[in-house]
């Protein structure tokens, strides 16, 4: 699924005098099904090799193979539909102000062309199983931290990506809200979909063990 070989990112425009590399010769694997947390304080690099994984950015040196594809050498009208492919929790949310939580939730399937009675009845489910049925007809900016979490999570989740990405999903949840994502999580990487968490939260980690890439200023500290 996921195959880095000396992966570097560097912001701005490439001049090495102009701005340091904020990740550094990275070289992992993850395969297809596979499960790792992401790990390091702030500013380790969490949040670039998220970018770079959703093909946000472009690695600056090295190789990024994703589901197959170099995507160094992809051309650009080839990336948006393998971002289609990948399920992404953003730490802001990024939900659509002018549309209710509904059609925030159902917009990557319409997008992807899904008939609307199947998928009405896909994002009821998935509503009522993060809690949201009761204000599905609300507009994002009328909900709770924790209910803009959710709906973000449904969204990411709702297609079934093949790759999910979730950058410190539960930080604005309550423990009970947080075991019951790890439980939706753990089932979607149950059935086949890669999944990468970074977090900080330790505790969760400690109740959901599993391997983990954990960064330290831009490099990789552990693998496994």
């Amino acid at each position: 699924m996921i195959r880095a070989e000396g992966l570097g990112l560097r912001y701005g425009d490439g001049d090495e005098g102009e701005a340091p590399e904020v990740l550094q010769g990275l070289t992992f694997s993850v395969p297809g099904g596979g499960w790792r947390w992401l790990l390091g304080p702030s500013g380790a690099g969490k949040s670039s090799l998220l970018r770079l994984l959703h093909v946000a950015a472009r690695p600056t040196r090295g190789r990024l193979h994703l589901m197959g594809v170099d995507i160094g050498a992809a051309r650009r009208h080839e990336l948006p539909a393998m971002r289609r492919r990948i399920g992404m929790v953003f730490q802001d949310f990024r939900l659509l102000s002018h549309l209710s939580v509904f059609d925030n939730v159902a917009l990557p399937l319409r997008l992807a062309g899904r008939a609307e009675a199947p998928l009405r009845a896909d994002v009821t489910e998935m509503l009522r199983w993060v809690g949201l049925s009761k204000v599905a007809a609300m507009r994002p900016s009328l909900l709770s931290g924790g209910e803009q979490q959710r709906a973000a999570i449904a969204r990411a989740v709702i297609v079934r990506p093949l790759l999910l990405l979730a950058d410190e999903p539960t930080g604005n949840l309550d423990d009970a809200q947080a075991e019951r994502l790890m439980v939706l999580l753990r089932e979607m990487n149950r059935l086949g979909t890669t999944v990468i968490v970074a977090t900080h939260n330790t505790a969760l980690v400690e109740r959901h063990p599993g391997p983990a890439l954990e960064l330290a200023r831009g490099r990789l500290a552990r693998d496994g």
